[in-house]
């Protein structure tokens, strides 16, 4: 039976079909909070709890990509909660919410606290400063088309910033990514800012022809199996879909149990929770709209001062 268009955007964005961020970047002498500090940080004490966990097992002196699957692992059970920073039509907002997460923020935040944990950093405000570093175009906050709304975009903007290395191409049996992203701009009554503000969407469509034009590489689903062994514990997963216009539909983290096998941790809209899932090769074999994965591999934190690009 075919979806009415409106049932098939939602169900679409139910799957995380692109990037939907709200924060903001600045440099770390004049950073501060939004002056709205209930919702710029929702999940305070859950915070700490993360905090004095880490603190406990030392988890800062991880790998990265351990250190955020301990993250990970530590936010099972969070509802599988969408849109959380979708605040307002007329402004960026920084924001976390850590009782609520989506494909997007859950893997998301899992780096952003790992990453302020390698700094021997502590406070919330640490952490909104190192999400809003990767959340953002070369890590400055603009509006609303600032954002890095698609997962190979993010990467890209990533691997730049010195945050991830993508490693998809490396690995047996890729292939190039053929289908054009488009969803935004062909879909804009979609997206809140979008309506509120129409004159964003011929920048959309610009950013969009710019992502068309990189070369970005793909896992067939049907070879990932024989890549698992190359992959590790904090690889940050896109899945790759057959939705018109879209790139990645899911995203979540790689997580190598005690019996050697890689699993899928991700913010589940099918199971409403954060949850450590199948074998990815498995998990990926479920679900017909899901076509291979792109992979990002957290790099170590310089103690550098973060520059922009």
């Amino acid at each position: 039976m075919n979806l009415k268009r409106r049932d098939f955007i939602k169900q679409s964005l139910g799957r995380c079909a692109s990037f939907v961020f709200l924060a903001g970047w600045r440099e770390p002498s004049s950073w501060k909070l939004s002056d709205d500090k209930t919702e710029a940080f929702t999940g305070k004490e859950k915070f700490n709890q993360l905090l004095r966990m880490a603190q406990k097992e030392n988890w800062a002196a991880l790998p990265i990509g351990v250190l955020m699957g301990k993250v990970g692992l530590a936010l099972r059970g969070t509802p599988y909660v969408a849109a959380t920073l979708e605040l307002y039509d007329d402004r960026e907002v920084c924001s976390i919410n850590l009782l609520g997460l989506d494909c997007v923020t859950f893997f998301e935040n899992a780096l952003g606290f790992a990453r302020m944990l390698k700094l021997g950093k502590s406070a919330s405000e640490e952490m909104l400063q190192q999400i809003t570093f990767t959340r953002y175009r070369g890590g400055k906050i603009g509006d609303y088309v600032s954002r890095l709304h698609y997962t190979a975009d993010w990467f890209y903007d990533n691997e730049r910033k010195g945050v991830v290395k993508i490693i998809t191409k490396n690995l047996p049996g890729v292939q190039r990514f053929e289908p054009h992203v488009s969803f935004m701009s062909s879909h804009p009554e979609a997206y809140r800012q979008l309506r509120a503000n129409p004159e964003l969407v011929p920048r959309i469509a610009g950013l969009e022809r710019e992502i068309n034009g990189r070369e970005i590489y793909y896992v067939p689903k049907a070879k990932v199996k024989n890549v698992e062994l190359q992959l590790r514990t904090g690889d940050i997963l896109g899945i790759t879909t057959s939705i018109a216009g879209i790139d990645c539909s899911h995203t979540g983290l790689c997580l190598r149990d005690k019996d050697g096998k890689l699993r899928f941790l991700h913010a589940s809209s099918t199971k409403n929770e954060v949850t450590l899932d199948d074998e990815l090769s498995a998990y990926l074999s479920r679900i017909d709209t899901h076509t291979g994965i792109m992979v990002a591999r957290p790099l170590e934190v310089s103690q550098k001062p973060q520059s922009k690009i």
